[in-house]
Parts: structure tokens; C-alpha cells; sequence
């Protein structure tokens, strides 16, 4: 029969089953089996051929078709896994009923009354009839869910058979040992089985539906306080599954392992089709989700945050999560795995930065979101991958793509949740000393970026993204420049040597943040001034040697310092700043921070195109809640400092000098407080400027300033050189204030951000699956949908 009857008769049995009210028995085989028996249809068919108002439609008027149809293609797949596949017949039904599932299952969550459905027990659904019968008690997601899982590891079918005999030995499902059959080299598992396009597309079409089950959690609203646990990912990581830990060790090999450049030859992609990259992009999903796990609420011992000894070593260790892919991920602890994952990560994320050197001569990837959601997850519940990330230069290799991303992404509201996770993954990083260490690496590779050139180290390639990304980067972002100068503090002590360009960048910086306007027109503004001069303080105590640059700068630029440690404070000084708002609106003018030619090739970051789907996101918390204080001592470790316990505002006192950030109001000029609009205060400016840490910058000035005008006129000078080398001579030894110790603001896991990271996550797997329309026009809750 060809395909467009058996479409055809696809079709016809459809529309049965949207007009027939009766409900049809279960028993009726002729009537269920023209749903999966013969069709040749692809998932892009079944999506066609069943409309979402028909599935509605059924839902609403004949629900009982609707749960025996369910029922049915359950059963099927459960079928399929016990027999083990081996007629065309069978894989043919088995993936029928995954695509109808994968096609029906949204409509099914979206509706509150039919949540409950797959947790339920389908009476006289067991094959034994017995009362004692154990698989009479299966909920239906959990029989979907274990099918899946064996289906995933079927010989002839996923997976490549061992048999060598042509005698049908069907290899009995329950004895096989999925260990045996992971399918990537890589952690664990030492031999790639040989590429198999068929497997490869049916693990692709049994991942989506997977994923499918999985996505429950997009149609139940953002909750603070929910643990966030989903039902189907508990049961599916957890030891029900017997191939749990062979199918994790297969999906993260799959990723680790991808090499999108075509087998290493360039524009091969062009000549062979490539099943390999669909899988990966469903493993990647599939693994994301499968992680969605709050480490914060679920902390085991803390690793102290020295990189020699972990809390890992299992010493006396309580049993890990229950879920077992969290479980798994934590406990990877040989080096090569670690190399393994690096690479591939690496790799990967390099891909779209190969693209602008030689267009089109590697395919290009578009899951990149994905992977820095795993490498989060790697470094947030492994503490070893975190040590072995910062200990080689390849962490390097992970810094260049991310501000790559920022840089690219940075006037795209579209693209707001990935300048956020690529700004977590760099607060996390800059928590460890060796983080800052590294960056010292001189930077030559030429990423094409529309940033001015420089020569100079990782360090200068950092601080001229986050400028950009602050100066012309699109409005909603300003929530993340605490996050940004945080980076740069934490990196700070450690720079050895700023290049003149980086140098003026942080100046500039200052300089916008230090208008009177913009210091008075929120209450959090200052807060930015207090980072730029803490990153100069910790240059100038601890990296004054190399960094004359910087030093130089801080001279030319001197009138700023004076200005703010003369901050007017009286009343009709703030009227008068606030007044001049009104006429410059945009804080950060470009004028004067001397952009310099881009770099070749490169193109200037663009708004998105207007139609862009977009989804929200929840706010992310505040700086403070984001991370904890540590101070290093000589020794090199951390000390945690406990934060000072708030006071109680006494009636009708303002309620904090400091008060803590919260995002959603942030740095709107009015935002509004329990007394109505905020307004800035006398008090408080004068409560604030005097934290302002001036005192090692204003020594410096007094000793050099002096030296250098000497120089210039004693010498008839406008040379920045001569200037240049007698400042990389000076010295301040005894001159400067006692050294200040180092302090690092460490990231720390909290509720807020697992949300934030659940709310990313499922939107942008919700965006990037468009064929087949997955979750398109359902109702989701998780996320609203927009158009930018």
C-alpha cells in the first residue's frame, strides 16, 4: 500500500475518533490498530494529520476515546519492549504510537483535569488478571516510561545486536545487559559502536517523546517555593529504571563526542547528511532535563573552596540524590572522563566562532544554550570538574565562547536568559583563585568580535566585552552590571598586567557611574562605583608592578576621584542632578571611551529580528543572595564571612542604609518603596559616601601626580611613553595604606536561581523544537510567550 493511502486511512481514523461519541471499547483491535498498524508516516505527518483542535476536541467531548487511545499506544511500546522488536512490523508500530504520544501528551497536561491521568491505574489493564499481580498496579507513565527506557537499548532496533549468528536468537529483553550496549565511547565505556543512521533516528524520535513526558513542568506556573520535583524525570532517574545508568553514560558520551566539522574535513557537512547532529541536540535536552535538580535545597557536605582537598573524597559520605543522573554526574572523578567532557564541551561551544573564520565550512550548531546548561550543571554538582576546569588553560577555551555569545548577544532582547547564563557561568568560574590566574594567558586567537583590538591577555578580552555589553548593550541587561563588576572584582587581585585599552575601558566605566544623576537617581547605583574602586584598590595593593597602564590612567582621569570624594550632598545639589536626568537619559554615552577600530571580519551585534518568539523569565535574585563573602587569607584559603544579621527598621526609620537589591524594580530612576516613590536623601548620600574606599587612590594620586607633572615639565613632555616607563619603575612601598584583604564573593546555589535555571531551560527547549511543533500553541504556564 503506498504511503498517501496509508496516510489516508491515518487520516480517516482521526476523524472516527473525533466524531464517534460513543466510547470505543478497548477491545475493538480493527478500530485501534488503524492508528500505528500500516501507516508510513513520519512525526511531521502525525502532526499534520492530527490537529490540535481535533485533540481538544476529543479531550473535551469523548474523553474516554482520548484515554483509551492513550492507553492503547502505551501498551504498544510496552509490547514492543518485551518482544524486543525484531519484525520491520513491530519497530514500524513502536514508532507510530511514539509519535502519536509525542503529538498528544501536551494536550493532555495543559488540561488541570487530565494531569492526573498517567498517574492513574488503568482497571483491567494488567495481562495476568490475578489480584497479585504486580504490573496490574503500574501507573500508565511509569509502563511508558520503563518502555521507553528499554526500547532505547534494543537491539537491531537502538542499538547495534552482538549476535553474530543469522539464527533469529531474539536476545531475551530481561537478561540484556544495556552496559554493554552504551552508544558513544567516552566516560566509562571505552568503544564507539559504528555509526548506524537508523538507530541513530529512531533513539532521536524514542528521546523526543521522552522529553515530551518530561515537559509536564511547562504547564505548571513558576513557584518559589515548589522543590520543583517532576514526577516523571523522580520515577525515570530513579532505581526503577535498571538502564538508568547506561542510557546517562550514553546520552552525555553522545554530546561529549560530537564533532560537527564532518570527520574532519571541511564542508563535508555539505556533502553528507548528518543523523548524528538531531540526536545529540535531544540528548542534550534530554540530559538538561533529567538534572533539574536544586542543589541548594538537597546540599550535602560544602566543598571549602581550597582546590586541594574535597568534600568529594567519599569520606563518610551521606547516599547522594535520589536521582540518579545528579548522582551519577557528581561521582565522575577520573581524570581522562574530565578531559573527555572538557573537550567535547569545548569543542562544541567553539563551533559557531569556527563558522565567521571559514562560512560554512562546518556545520553550524544551534544548541549551544544546551550545553552551557550542562556545563552549569558539571561545575555546580561536580566540585572535581570545577577544580579540573580551573586547573589547565582549557577553561580558556570555555571563556572565549561565552563572551563571544555575550558580546554577539548583547542587543538581542531575545537573547536576555543566555547573556544571564553566560554571566553565571563566569561568577562561578571567578569564585576560584585560579580563574584569575588563568586570564593572565596572552589572548592572540582573534575571535572576530566588534570590540576595538588590543594586545594584551584574557583578562583585557574580558573587561572590553563587559564594557561593551554595559555601554551598548540592550536596557534589560542593567540587572546583570552587578553581576559583571562582581567578576571583575573577584578576578581583580590577580590581573598582572591590564592593557592601555582595558585599562581606559574601566575608567570609563567609572566615570559614567560616578554622574551625579546616575548615583542619585536609584538606590542601588552606588553600589557599582563601590565595585570599579575595589577592582583599582586590589590592582593597586596587589598587581602594582605590571600594571602602569592602569595607573596611568587613574592619573589622567584624576578629577573623577576628586569628584566623587567631593560628592555634594545637600539638598538642592541632589534637586539639581536629578533635573539634568531629564535631559540625558542614556548614563553611558559612547563619547569618550575612545572606541578603536573592530576587529577584521567582524559584524556589529543585532537587535532581533522583529517576529522573534521569546520566552519570559523569572527574575533572578539580587547580587547579595547570589553569593557569599569569603576572605583569603596568606595562606591562600577561603574564610567564609558570616553576614552581619540585619537589623529591625524601627518604625518610620528608613528601613536599611544598604538595602538589599531586588531585581525587578532595579535602577528604574523611581523605584518605588512602602513610602511610595523613593527619593534620594541628604542622609543617605551622606551614609554611603563615607564607605566610599578612596584612600589608597588618593595616596597614590598625592605621591605621583606631583612626580609625573614634574616630569613633563622639566622634560617639555607629551609623551606618553617616557611617562609610561617611569611609572613601570615607581614604587609605593610603605607609601599605600596596609594591603586590605582580598575579598571574593563566591557564587552560591539558591532557590532562586534553580528557578531561574528551570524557566530557561524549558523555554529554550520550548523555542527549539519547531519541527515538529511540539509545544506550540498549548497552553504553557512555566514561561509566557512573546513576540519581540
Amino acid at each position: 500500500m503506498g504511503s498517501a493511502d496509508s496516510k489516508l486511512n491515518f487520516r480517516k481514523a482521526v476523524i472516527q475518533l473525533t466524531t464517534k461519541t460513543q466510547p470505543v471499547e478497548a477491545t475493538d483491535d480493527a478500530f485501534w490498530d488503524q492508528f500505528w498498524a500500516d501507516t508510513a508516516t513520519s512525526v511531521q505527518d502525525v502532526f499534520a494529520l492530527v490537529p490540535a483542535a481535533e485533540i481538544r476536541a476529543v479531550r473535551e467531548e469523548s474523553p474516554s476515546n482520548l484515554a483509551t487511545l492513550c492507553y492503547k499506544a502505551v501498551e504498544k511500546l510496552v509490547q514492543g519492549a518485551e518482544s524486543g522488536c525484531h519484525s520491520e512490523k513491530e519497530k514500524q508500530i513502536v514508532l507510530n504510537c511514539s509519535r502519536l504520544l509525542t503529538r498528544v501528551l501536551p494536550y493532555i497536561f495543559e488540561d488541570p483535569d487530565w494531569r492526573g491521568f498517567f498517574w492513574s491505574t488503568v482497571p483491567g489493564a494488567g495481562r495476568g488478571e490475578g489480584e497479585d499481580d504486580d504490573e496490574n498496579a503500574r501507573p500508565l507513565a511509569e509502563s511508558l516510561l520503563l518502555a521507553i527506557a528499554d526500547l532505547l537499548f534494543c537491539p537491531e532496533f537502538t542499538v547495534q545486536s552482538h549476535r553474530r549468528s543469522t539464527v533469529d536468537l531474539a536476545e531475551d529483553m530481561h537478561s540484556l545487559d544495556s552496559c554493554e550496549y552504551i552508544w558513544e565511547a567516552g566516560v566509562g565505556f571505552a568503544h564507539s559502536p559504528q555509526p548506524n543512521y537508523i538507530h541513530d533516528t529512531n533513539r532521536t524520535e524514542l528521546l523526543k517523546l521522552l522529553l515530551t513526558c518530561f515537559s509536564e513542568a511547562m504547564y505548571l506556573p513558576p513557584a518559589p517555593d515548589s522543590d520543583g520535583s517532576n514526577p516523571w524525570v523522580q520515577f525515570f532517574c530513579s532505581t526503577e529504571n535498571r538502564h538508568a545508568l547506561p542510557l546517562f553514560t550514553s546520552l552525555l558520551n553522545t554530546v561529549c563526542a560530537y564533532d560537527p566539522v564532518g570527520y574532519g574535513i571541511p564542508y563535508n557537512h555539505l556533502l553528507f547528511s548528518d543523523s548524528r547532529e538531531p540526536l545529540v541536540e535531544e540528548a542534550a535536552q534530554v540530559l538538561i532535563v533529567t538534572l533539574d535538580h536544586d542543589s541548594a535545597a538537597s546540599a550535602g557536605p560544602t566543598v571549602d573552596g581550597t582546590t586541594t582537598g574535597t568534600a568529594m573524597d567519599d569520606v563518610d559520605q551521606p547516599p547522594g540524590p535520589e536521582n540518579l543522573f545528579v548522582n551519577y554526574l557528581s561521582r565522575i572523578h577520573r581524570e581522562e572522563d574530565f578531559q573527555f567532557i572538557l573537550k567535547g564541551i569545548a569543542r562544541l561551544l567553539s563551533n559557531p566562532l569556527l563558522q565567521t573564520y571559514l562560512p560554512n565550512s562546518t556545520k553550524k550548531i544551534q544548541f549551544h544554550q544546551e550545553l552551557l546548561v550542562l556545563f552549569w550543571k558539571l561545575c555546580d554538582f561536580n566540585k572535581k570538574f570545577l577544580f579540573f576546569v580551573l586547573k589547565s588553560s582549557d577553561v580558556l577555551d570555555i571563556l572565549v565562547p561565552i563572551l563571544y555569545f555575550l558580546n554577539d548577544a548583547r542587543a538581542d532582547q531575545s537573547r536576555v536568559g543566555l547573556m544571564h547564563i553566560g554571566v553565571f557561568i563566569l561568577l562561578l568560574l571567578s569564585g576560584e583563585r585560579n580563574f584569575g590566574v588563568r586570564l593572565n594567558k596572552p589572548y592572540s586567537v582573534r575571535v572576530p568580535m566588534d570590540i576595538p583590538v588590543f594586545t594584551g591577555t584574557h583578562a583585557d578580552l574580558l573587561i572590553v566585552v563587559f564594557h561593551k555589553i554595559i555601554t551598548s548593550g540592550h536596557q534589560r541587561l542593567q540587572p546583570l552590571f552587578d553581576c559583571l563588576l562582581t567578576i571583575v572584582v573577584n578576578v581583580s587581585p590577580y590581573l598582572k598586567s591590564l592593557s592601555m585599552v582595558a585599562a581606559n575601558k574601566l575608567l570609563h566605566l567609572l566615570e559614567a557611574f560616578s554622574t551625579t544623576w546616575f548615583l542619585f537617581s536609584a538606590a542601588q547605583n552606588h553600589h557599582l562605583v563601590f565595585f570599579l574602586l575595589e577592582v583599582f584598590n586590589n590592582i593597586i595593593q596587589y598587581q602594582f608592578d605590571g600594571n602602569s597602564n592602569l595607573v596611568y590612567a587613574i592619573i589622567r582621569k584624576r578629577s573623577v576621584f576628586h569628584q566623587l570624594a567631593n560628592l555634594p550632598s545637600d539638598p538642592p545639589a541632589i534637586h539639581k542632578a536629578l533635573q539634568r536626568r531629564r535631559k540625558a537619559p542614556e548614563p553611558l554615552s559612547r563619547s569618550g571611551s575612545q572606541e578603536g577600530a573592530s576587529m577584521e571580519g567582524s559584524r556589529p551585534a543585532a537587535p532581533a529580528e522583529p517576529g522573534t518568539l521569546k520566552t519570559s523569565l523569572v527574575a533572578t535574585p539580587g547580587i547579595d543572595k547570589l553569593t557569599e563573602k569569603s576572605q583569603v587569607s596568606e595562606d591562600g584559603t577561603l574564610r567564609s564571612l558570616e553576614p552581619a544579621p540585619p537589623q529591625s527598621p524601627e518604625d518610620g526609620s528608613p528601613a536599611d542604609e544598604e538595602p538589599s537589591p531586588t531585581w525587578r524594580e532595579q535602577r528604574r530612576p523611581s523605584s518605588a518603596s512602602a513610602s511610595g516613590q523613593w527619593s534620594p536623601t541628604p542622609e543617605w548620600v551622606l551614609s554611603w559616601k563615607a564607605k566610599l574606599p578612596l584612600q589608597t587612590i588618593m595616596r597614590l594620586l598625592q605621591v605621583l601626580v606631583p612626580q609625573v607633572e614634574k616630569i613633563c615639565i622639566d622634560k617639555g613632555l607629551t609623551d606618553e611613553s617616557e611617562i609610561l616607563r617611569f611609572l613601570q619603575h615607581g614604587t609605593l612601598v610603605g607609601l599605600l595604606p596596609v594591603p586590605h584583604p582580598i575579598l571574593i564573593r563566591k557564587y552560591q546555589a539558591n532557590s532562586g536561581t534553580a528557578m531561574w535555571f528551570r524557566t530557561y531551560m524549558w523555554g529554550v527547549i520550548y523555542l527549539r523544537n519547531v519541527d515538529p511543533p511540539v509545544w506550540y500553541d498549548t497552553d504553557v504556564k512555566l514561561f509566557e510567550i512573546q513576540r519581540v
